[in-house]
C-alpha cells in the first residue's frame, strides 16, 4: 500500500527541512497542499527542497507549479476539473460512492475522504466496496494513523493519506528538533508496506 503524506494547511520555519529529512527516510508521495495561501510561498518551499524529489510532488492548488517544477501531478477537489489544456497526472478527492464511480472517469487515482477514526469501516466506504469501487488507484483519507493504517490496508485501499497523525508529533510553534516525526514516519511508512 501507498503511503502518501499531506502538507500542514500552514508554513512553518523547519517545514522544508522536515521534508528534505523525510524524502531521505523514503517518503515517495508529498501533497504540497495550502489552502489559501499565495503562490510565492508554495514556490519558496519547493525552492527549498532538492530538485531530485520534486517528481514525488503533487500540488493541490497553484496549478501552473507543475510545470514549472516538473512536479509528479495536481490534485483538485471532486466538483472541479483539470485546468483545460492540462495533460499529466490528476488525482481527485471524493466523499461518497457516486463521486468515486464518476473520478474513476476523469482521474488517474482518487482519495476517499471519510472519518476512518472510528472502529468500524465509515458507511460510504462501505457502500464504495459493496459496488466494487475500491482498488489500488483509491487511496483512504480522514483521520488515517498508525492505529487504523491496515483497517485501510486490509479494505483494499491502494494507499492512505496520512497528516495530522505525522505532523501532531511536532509543534510547529515551539520545536525545533522533529526526530519524534520522523520515527513516526518510518513506523507508518512500515505498516503500510
Amino acid at each position: 500500500m501507498k503511503l502518501v503524506i499531506m502538507t500542514q494547511p500552514s508554513f512553518f520555519v523547519e517545514e522544508d527541512k522536515i521534508l528534505s529529512t523525510l524524502f531521505d527516510e523514503g517518503m515517495t508521495d508529498l501533497h504540497l497542499r495550502k489552502p489559501g495561501a499565495p503562490p510565492m510561498l508554495a514556490e519558496r518551499l519547493l525552492s527549498l527542497l532538492p530538485e531530485a524529489v520534486y517528481g514525488k510532488i503533487t500540488v493541490h492548488d497553484h496549478y501552473y507549479l507543475k510545470n514549472e517544477y516538473r512536479l509528479a501531478g495536481i490534485h483538485i477537489d471532486g466538483a472541479e476539473s483539470a485546468p483545460t489544456g492540462y495533460k499529466g497526472k490528476v488525482g481527485v478527492t471524493c466523499t461518497t460512492a457516486d463521486e468515486l464511480a464518476a473520478a474513476r472517469k476523469k482521474a488517474d487515482y482518487a482519495f476517499m475522504e471519510a472519518d476512518f477514526a472510528a472502529d468500524a469501516l465509515p458507511a460510504e466506504v462501505e457502500a464504495a466496496l459493496r459496488r466494487g469501487l475500491i482498488d489500488r488507484h483509491v487511496y483512504a483519507i480522514g483521520g488515517i494513523s498508525l492505529d487504523n493504517i491496515r483497517t485501510a490496508k486490509e479494505a483494499g485501499f491502494g494507499g492512505a493519506v496520512v497528516c495530522e497523525d505525522l505532523w501532531n508529533k511536532f509543534d510547529i510553534h515551539n520545536e525545533t528538533d522533529y526526530k519524534d516525526l520522523i520515527s513516526h514516519f518510518d513506523k507508518l511508512r512500515k505498516a503500510a508496506s
